[in-house]
């Protein structure tokens, strides 16, 4: 726009200005610290999910405390003649592996910071509770029926089941370690009665040993 003005001189000149425009209402401000906070957010869902990734709800340390208490056992039942005896050291030694395995999974979710029933331990549960109570049930029907000598293989192969199905969305060491208790299981079934406390000493002592040792190694115990 221009504007007419009297200079000195008696002339007449005409001045350019430039109009000021004025918001109404202010403009505003944007959330201080949006892109830091949203960095942090996506940095604590990627480790979150890193550590479910590798959380294999199978404690390292307590299969192999596990797998030392096994050997122990089947070192006692093997100087037992009576099957009752015997049957009941390996029960013992059931409830043992429960208490263990059990303390060792809490010590381990605390660990790696996730709540025991998270993803993965629920997963495992799932798929590990069905094939030990069909055991717990084949367990007493096979005792009523004189078929003792059949338990060694039925307890391997529903473990390793229970491993397997359990450990199906875990790392690939767990369904690796439910293969290995299935296959010997299923050698236990076909094998001489007598070769029975053996197959157990190998399964669940020498097996839970070195996937033990195995997870503590490199899935942080």
């Amino acid at each position: 726009m221009r504007q007419k003005v009297l200079v000195p001189g008696g002339h007449w000149s005409y001045n350019r200005f430039v109009a000021t425009v004025r918001l109404i209402r202010p403009a505003r401000a944007e959330p201080v610290g949006i892109q830091a906070h949203a960095i942090d957010n996506l940095q604590y869902i990627r480790a979150t999910m890193e550590r479910a990734g590798s959380f294999t709800a199978l404690p390292g340390v307590g299969g192999i405390v596990l797998g030392c208490t096994a050997l122990a056992v089947a070192g006692l039942a093997a100087r037992m003649w009576n099957a009752d005896s015997w049957l009941a050291a390996w029960l013992g030694e059931a409830v043992l592996a429960c208490l263990i395995g059990m303390t060792g999974a809490v010590l381990k979710s605390r660990k790696v910071k996730l709540p025991l029933l998270s993803g993965p331990g629920r997963k495992f549960l799932l798929g590990f509770a069905p094939p030990l109570l069909a055991g717990a049930m084949l367990t007493w029907v096979l005792y009523r029926g004189g078929m003792i000598a059949a338990l060694p293989g039925v307890w391997l192969l529903l473990y390793g089941t229970g491993v397997l199905c359990g450990g199906a969305a875990s790392v690939k060491v767990v369904p690796v370690m439910g293969i290995c208790f299935m296959a010997m299981g299923a050698a236990a079934l076909f094998a001489p009665a007598a070769w029975g406390n053996g197959f157990l000493a190998a399964g669940f002592g020498g097996i839970h040993i070195v996937f033990g040792s195995l997870i503590t190694v490199k899935y942080g115990g």
